[in-house]
């Protein structure tokens, strides 16, 4: 199945997932390795699911955990590239073994100029910046100009909620690096509802 964009599905924990996205194009899939979070993952469940896929970008991601033992994590598990939830200094990033995404969040109301310097200044030590969830309200139409000119200039990847009544159509103008997708649980083992992600791979479809 070709995309009209890269798709990063967030969150992968079950092999319904890891199997229906990649089967459906994803390019990337991540997985929460950092103890810091609630709902991590052993390297061994993540070599695990990944052995079933083949085809994806596997990143990981990691909050407050050192660079060293990402490092060692990248080993064991494979990873091609890692997202990072908070801003490190160059000196650490210089030190990590695969390229790094930035998460990063919408700050409603902040000004033009300090989102562009923002992303001028971490542009240089990240592949590219990952605004998965929108704000609330969506963006109005001066702030979407502005995400575009954003976009052309700095590798986005972008939530689908940030157009969740004509996604394709955001995709085609906006032109971002990527569309971000949220991963979910199993029902019960082997049973997973694909409904909603089914509906956004589907917009994204090249025709």
């Amino acid at each position: 199945m070709s995309l009209l964009v890269p798709v990063l599905v967030r969150g992968i924990n079950n092999l319904s997932d890891a199997r229906y996205c990649a089967g459906m194009g994803a390019d990337s899939l991540t997985f929460r390795l950092d103890p810091a979070f609630a709902d991590h993952l052993t390297p061994e469940a993540v070599q695990e699911l990944s052995g079933w896929v083949a085809g994806v970008q596997l990143i990981g991601e990691f909050d407050t955990l050192p660079v060293e033992d990402i490092n060692r994590l990248v080993q064991q598990c494979g990873l091609h590239a890692v997202l990072l939830h908070r801003r490190r200094p160059a000196d650490e990033l210089a030190q990590l073994m695969v390229p790094a995404l930035k998460l990063t969040a919408w700050v409603q109301d902040m000004m033009p100029e300090d989102v562009d310097l923002r992303f001028r200044e971490q542009a240089p030590h990240y592949q590219g910046f990952v605004l998965a969830t929108p704000p609330s309200p969506l963006p109005n139409a001066a702030e979407l100009l502005r995400l575009t000119e954003q976009a052309r200039t700095y590798s986005l990847w972008l939530g689908a909620g940030f157009a969740p009544d004509n996604l394709r159509s955001f995709v085609e103008t906006l032109r971002p690096a990527g569309i971000v997708l949220q991963g979910g649980d199993e029902i019960k083992p082997g049973l997973r509802d694909f409904d909603e992600m089914e509906a956004v791979f589907d917009q994204l479809e090249e025709e």
